[in-house]
């Protein structure tokens, strides 16, 4: 899995510190960090909470492009 830079970058620019993000969604701050180092995969559930949170969609924050030649 890789690192989620865009969930990072959403919480940054609103001032919220993981532990914030984490109360606000639900869930632990430790959550949040494993899904920020991607070593957590988050349940639908889960990543419509953070969005709502965030004021993003399931796009901005989840969706990876693939590159041409990459699996995934």
């Amino acid at each position: 899995m890789k690192k989620n830079l865009k969930l990072k970058a959403a919480r940054a620019e609103l001032g919220l510190s993981q532990e914030e993000l984490a109360h606000r969604a639900g869930v632990s701050r430790q959550t949040i960090n494993m899904i920020e180092r991607g070593d957590y995969n988050p349940t639908l559930n889960l990543c419509l909470s953070i969005c709502h949170v965030l004021g993003k969609t399931l796009d901005e924050l989840f969706w990876e492009e693939q590159r041409e030649g990459e699996e995934r």
